[in-house]
C-alpha cells in the first residue's frame, strides 16, 4: 500500500483538528478557575465539586444510568434471542425482518422520537377510556384512569434503538460459528437448551458483549428520543444539560460534557480493543 502524501496528512490533521478542537477547549475550560469561557484564570476542580453537589444533575445522572443499565440488560437478552431466531429462519423471511431491524438505526432520531411520543399519547387516550369502562363494571381491581409519560416510556423508547444494535452484533458471530457444533453436542446427549448454554452462548459471547457496550453507550448519549418520550416525569443527563444551556451558561456544563465525553470514549475504546483482539485470535 502507498503511503499517504504530505498533503493528505495535512488535510487529515486539519479534519481532526476541526472535529476535536472544540471538545479540547471545552475540557480545558472545565478546569478554569473562572466563569469566563475565553480567559484562563488558573487550574481548579471547583466546577466538578459543584457539579456533584447539584441535586438536579445528580438526579438526572441516576435516571440516565438506571435507564441505560435496564435498557442494556433487556436489549441484550431480547436481541440475542432474536438474533438466534433470525439466524435459524429461512432467507426469504430473514431478509425483510433484517431490513425492518435496520430502520431504527437509519431513521432520523427526531422522527423516531415524535412517532413514539404520538404512539404513547394515543395509547394513553385509549387506556383512559378502557380503564373508566372497566372500573364502572367491576370494583375488584381499580385501574388508574390517567397515565403519563415518564420512566417507563423512556425505557421503552431506549429499547427501540438498543435492540437492533445487539442483533447486528450477535448475528455475525452466529454466522462464524460451525453449525455442526450444535448437532455434535446433541449427539453427545445435550438437550437443545444445554447445547445453547454450553456451546452456542460461549461462541457468540464476544458479539453479545460488544452489542451490550454499544447499547449502553447509545442510551447514555441519547437526547432527542429521550426528550420526546420522557415527559415531565423523568429527565436524563442530556436533557438536564440542554435545560442548563437555556439559562446562563455555567462552567458546570463543561464539567458534565467532559465526563460524558470520557465515558463514551472509554466505552468505545473497550469495544474497539475487544474487536481487535478477536481479529487477532481468528487470524
Amino acid at each position: 500500500m502507498k503511503k499517504p502524501s504530505p498533503l493528505n496528512r495535512v488535510l487529515m490533521a486539519l479534519v481532526f483538528l476541526f472535529l476535536y478542537a472544540p471538545i479540547f477547549v471545552l475540557i480545558v475550560f472545565s478546569f478554569n478557575d473562572s466563569k469566563s469561557r475565553t480567559v484562563w484564570k488558573g487550574f481548579t476542580f471547583n466546577w466538578y465539586a459543584e457539579l456533584f453537589r447539584d441535586s438536579s444533575i445528580m438526579s438526572a445522572l441516576s435516571t440516565t444510568l438506571l435507564v441505560s443499565l435496564l435498557a442494556t440488560v433487556i436489549a441484550t437478552v431480547v436481541g440475542t434471542l432474536t438474533a438466534v431466531g433470525l439466524f435459524n429462519m429461512k432467507k426469504r423471511w430473514r431478509r425483510p425482518i433484517m431490513t425492518l431491524n435496520n430502520i431504527p438505526m437509519t431513521n432520523a432520531d427526531i422522527v423516531t422520537g415524535i412517532s413514539l411520543c404520538l404512539l404513547f399519547v394515543a395509547f394513553f387516550s385509549g387506556w383512559s377510556a378502557f380503564a373508566q369502562w372497566l372500573n364502572s363494571v367491576q370494583s375488584f381491581v381499580l385501574l388508574p384512569t390517567r397515565l403519563h409519560m415518564g420512566f417507563a416510556t423512556l425505557l421503552i423508547a431506549h429499547l427501540t434503538f438498543d435492540i437492533p444494535y445487539v442483533i447486528l452484533n450477535v448475528i455475525p458471530k452466529l454466522r462464524q460459528m460451525d453449525k455442526n457444533l450444535i448437532d455434535a453436542a446433541q449427539d453427545l446427549g445435550c438437550t437443545w437448551m444445554q447445547a445453547f448454554w454450553k456451546v452456542v452462548l460461549p461462541e457468540i459471547k464476544p458479539g453479545i458483549v460488544s452489542g451490550a457496550l454499544i447499547a449502553f453507550t447509545m442510551s447514555v448519549d441519547d437526547f432527542v428520543i429521550s426528550y420526546f418520550t420522557a415527559g415531565s416525569g423523568a429527565s436524563t443527563l442530556a436533557m438536564e444539560v440542554y435545560g442548563m444551556t437555556k439559562k446562563r451558561i455555567s462552567p458546570k456544563i463543561n464539567a458534565v460534557s467532559t465526563l460524558l465525553f470520557i465515558t463514551v470514549l472509554v466505552l468505545l475504546a473497550v469495544v474497539n480493543i475487544r474487536e481487535a483482539r478477536q481479529k487477532e485470535r481468528t487470524a
